[in-house]
């Protein structure tokens, strides 16, 4: 969603169909990608640079914002050690901007961005981020993701009433950072790439694909690995939408009717319907699936707990077929979880070899999700302006917000 308010173009054009996607020409699957070059289309910030002279952009914690032309740019980065140990850090452009933003602030709280430790935190250092880069540049545009409601919303779900904490929370970092840029009359909008449903169980489409003996699997030192180059059909999943790829076209109708039994599953979309809903790109699954408002699809493709990958008890974003929510969650049955990170924590301190294994494998912990299209208004995103006269009538379709942002910059 944030590929296609940069570009003004649908998926099938600037070809972001998911958070992850299958490679086919290598026969891996990769999420979490951050590269610009995925991004395909002339992004805001080279329109703008075309129209103005002179014109910078800030793009803070943006998605798809590593190596490409924006002026400045910051992205979380893990860091993997020779020894396995992963620090955390982040990307900057121009380089020194990282090293700046550590020195002052300290090093990105990665494991308070996403984990069972998510916090209010990480939000916070990018609302002080957005600030330091604002007071020190002062960009002509600035882009940044305060990702703080998407960890509560998933972990609590849109009804709970702990979440009104949440967005106080949030409310705050937002706060400062427009009052900051208000009084040197900025304009400000506020969009949000989803509207999250509440969910209370998952759909677990690679299950059933290994059932009907089209997703395979090898077996390494006891545990399940996916093998996805070899599987018939096999799905990459995320939140409400799994992308489901063939190894053979002609398997189309029969995988298609086997999604559609699943209970939970609202529409599968074959080649005609993915091209209607703009998704017809080579990185998309040969069919698409839409879940119910109610349910997720959990990439879980194991069928007994105990043969499940290593990996999967982990926080481990890069290595799943598509994205795991369950990641927010502590697992339950452990019975000193606290105890058991202190002494990963120590091992990490001391440069020993450390396994946070801490993640359950319930899926039912998951309180929300999105991704599927908003069957009212209370789902959907919202669109927020400081300048009401740049603000549509109407409902405001992601492939607008180009436009609308450009025209808060150069008053059309």
């Amino acid at each position: 969603m944030q590929a296609t308010f940069t570009t003004g173009v649908m998926p099938e054009q600037h070809g972001v169909v998911a958070d992850g996607w299958f490679v086919r020409d290598v026969g891996e699957v990769r999420v979490g990608l951050a590269g610009d070059a995925l991004v395909a289309g002339e992004k805001i910030w080279e329109t703008a640079a075309r129209r103005a002279s002179g014109f910078t952009c800030a793009s803070l914690f943006w998605p798809h914002n590593v190596n490409g032309a924006a002026t400045y740019a910051v992205a979380p980065r893990a860091v993997q050690r020779a020894d396995g140990r992963v620090v955390s850090g982040v990307y900057g452009e121009p380089v020194e901007l990282a090293g700046e933003l550590t020195g002052r602030f300290g090093r990105f709280p990665l494991l308070n961005a996403w984990g069972p430790a998510a916090d209010i935190f990480a939000t916070r250092w990018i609302g002080d981020c957005a600030r330091h880069v604002y007071e020190t540049r002062r960009p002509t545009l600035t882009l940044v993701a305060l990702p703080h409601l998407d960890v509560s919303l998933t972990r609590l779900g849109p009804r709970h009433p702990a979440l009104r904490r949440d967005v106080i929370a949030v409310d705050a970092v937002c706060g400062e950072l427009i009052d900051r840029v208000r009084r040197d009359g900025a304009r400000v909008v506020v969009v949000s790439a989803y509207g999250v449903t509440a969910v209370d169980d998952a759909i677990h489409v690679n299950r059933a694909l290994r059932e009907a003996k089209l997703l395979r699997v090898r077996a390494e030192l006891g545990r399940d690995v996916l093998e996805p180059g070899a599987s018939d059909a096999f799905a990459v999943v995320d939140h409400q939408i799994a992308h489901v790829y063939l190894r053979r076209r002609e398997l189309a109708a029969d995988v298609a009717r086997i999604l559609e039994t699943l209970p939970g599953v609202e529409q599968v979309l074959d080649e005609e319907a993915r091209r209607a809903a703009g998704l017809d790109h080579p990185r998309a699954g040969d069919l698409v699936a839409i879940a119910r408002p109610d349910r997720w699809f959990s990439y879980y493709y194991w069928l007994d707990d105990a043969a499940a990958p290593d990996f999967a008890r982990t926080v481990d974003p890069h290595r799943k077929a598509g994205h795991d929510p369950v990641e927010l969650f502590l697992d339950p049955t452990i019975r000193r979880p606290t105890l058991r990170i202190a002494r990963a924590m120590v091992r990490r301190a001391l440069g020993l070899r450390y396994v946070m294994d801490v993640i359950p494998l319930d899926a039912t912990l998951v309180r929300g999700s999105h991704g599927r299209p908003a069957g009212d208004v209370s789902a959907m995103p919202v669109f927020i302006s400081s300048e009401s006269r740049f603000v549509p009538p109407h409902a405001v379709r992601a492939t607008d917000v180009k436009d609308l942002l450009l025209a808060h910059l150069f008053d059309a």
